[in-house]
């Protein structure tokens, strides 16, 4: 590394990728924070550097003191052993400063002398001090999967009717005649712990109600007016529960019918298709269900405005995987069990990694955000600003005057009728549902229009501008 280099790397100061040590001289403490940092995403250590930024460096005495006192710790002190890197810096007055890189552990969880796991935390680090940051911390390492967790449910929350139609679609089996023979098949499937209780895949499979076991896991679907989250308005809600099968094909539904249809060409007695190809959702339900960290208790969150629609995944991307390597088809199970039952046919599935290649191929706007620190894996589709204004036969184009003009024809009805709904209001005005969102949004932005309530049950109330 060259001097200019490592100056800019310490200019940036302390962070969980980057630590300052003035000098060192105790195993076990560098121990601690080397297991931290393996069991974390790997960082460097500066020694010679204090923690303001400034470096004194080290003499040449202290160097080769501590080159072997970070021998002995990464040897001796930490469990399993850890292989890292040195490299010796010199200052421009003479002083040394090591360079210590420490990188991301591949035999995770690491202990110190003493067996406490350590993990970074911002530029400092804290012990693991729950089972649930203990258990992610061996998902991580592939030595445990969230979906293997053992439950409370008994063999006798299974739906029968469900799992008796997998086993003969699938497998071409009769539903066990004991409840012994049932428990040994289950566990033979990978659905069932040795004790006999159903674990998390074999509730969220095959449960008859898996939300009076596992109540977080279920998908909460909101359809908001304009482009933002609104506290109390809304056009359209529900939450999907029930067996994952059922989940995903109500919030498919859910999507669907929140779209807009396009004619396309088509005759005016023919169906419209959808503004986004059915199969971009499909692809994005079916990630969100199977890949999501089932460590974090909390649901998968639908979202659907004008401009776009956001599924967003308790959980960031495991690993080392990024957006971009998503992209291109890499993926990482992190719920195998699942993913085995999807690949029967469970869900709608194409293989491993393919699904967001798939949407892309099919709705190629689609952004994807991994939010390490919030523990979020977004995916927004965005939505194509569409206007659909009918035209009767012989009649001239409407010019950029309509939307004035319909403005005024909505102010008009609502200060007749307060709860009129938007479909009445298109049909009044003789415009699309859409256009009137589009106007209510711009009134409401230049304080001529509020909504008292909710979407269902509230009412609109005109500003008058001598109320301003």
């Amino acid at each position: 590394m060259k001097q200019d280099d490592l100056l800019s790397r310490i200019a940036l100061g302390e962070d969980s990728t980057r630590q300052f040590k003035v000098t060192v001289r105790n195993a076990d403490s560098l121990a601690s924070e080397m297991a931290a940092f393996a069991n974390s995403e790997g960082g460097t250590i500066f020694i010679g550097v204090a923690d303001d930024g400034s470096a004194p460096g080290l003499s040449p005495a202290d160097v080769k003191r501590i080159n072997q006192l970070i021998s002995n710790a990464a040897s001796q002190h930490v469990r399993s052993p850890l292989t890292v890197e040195t490299e010796n810096v010199q200052l421009p007055n003479g002083r040394i400063i090591i360079v210590l890189n420490v990188p991301k552990g591949i035999d995770k969880p690491y202990f110190d002398k003493n067996g406490v796991i350590w993990l970074k935390c911002g530029a400092d680090k804290r012990r693991i001090n729950s089972k649930e940051e203990l258990r992610r911390l061996f998902q991580m390492s592939d030595q445990f999967h969230a979906d293997e967790l053992p439950t409370k449910a008994g063999i006798d929350k299974l739906d029968k009717l469900r799992f008796r139609d997998f086993l003969r679609d699938v497998y071409k089996l009769d539903y066990p005649d004991s409840p012994a023979e049932l428990t040994r098949l289950l566990q033979n499937m990978g659905l069932a712990t040795d004790e006999g209780q159903l674990n998390l895949a074999g509730v969220l499979l095959f449960a008859e109600r898996p939300e009076w076991i596992k109540p977080q896991f279920v998908i909460k679907a909101i359809r908001y007016p304009g482009n933002d989250i609104h506290v109390s308005d809304y056009i359209d809600t529900e939450d999907f529960s029930g067996p994952m099968r059922k989940v995903f094909d109500d919030s498919l539904a859910f999507v669907m019918r929140n779209l807009h249809k396009v004619q396309a060409g088509r005759g005016v007695n023919a169906p419209g298709t959808p503004e986004i190809p059915e199969a971009v959702f499909e692809e994005l339900l079916v990630n969100a269900l199977i890949h999501r960290d089932y460590l974090v208790s909390a649901t998968i969150r639908l979202f659907i405005f004008d401009n776009r629609i956001e599924i967003i995944s308790p959980g960031h991307l495991p690993n080392n995987l990024t957006v971009e390597k998503i992209r291109t088809g890499i993926s990482n199970i992190r719920n195998p069990i699942l993913v085995s039952f999807v690949a029967k046919g469970f869900l709608p599935y194409h293989g491993l990694g393919s699904g967001i290649k798939r949407a892309l191929e099919a709705w190629p706007d689609i952004d994807f955000a991994d939010d390490r620190d919030g523990c979020l894996f977004t995916a927004t589709v965005h939505r194509k600003e569409v206007e659909h204004t009918p035209v009767r036969a012989g009649s001239p184009k409407t010019s950029g005057k309509t939307s004035g003009k319909t403005s005024g024809k909505i102010l008009n009805a609502i200060r007749q009728n307060g709860e009129i709904t938007i479909p009445k209001l298109a049909l009044l005005i003789g415009v699309t549902e859409r256009s009137i969102e589009r106007n209510i949004q711009q009134l409401q932005g230049d304080g001529r229009l509020r909504r008292i309530g909710p979407a269902k049950g509230g009412h609109w109330e005109t500003i008058e501008k001598n109320e301003n």
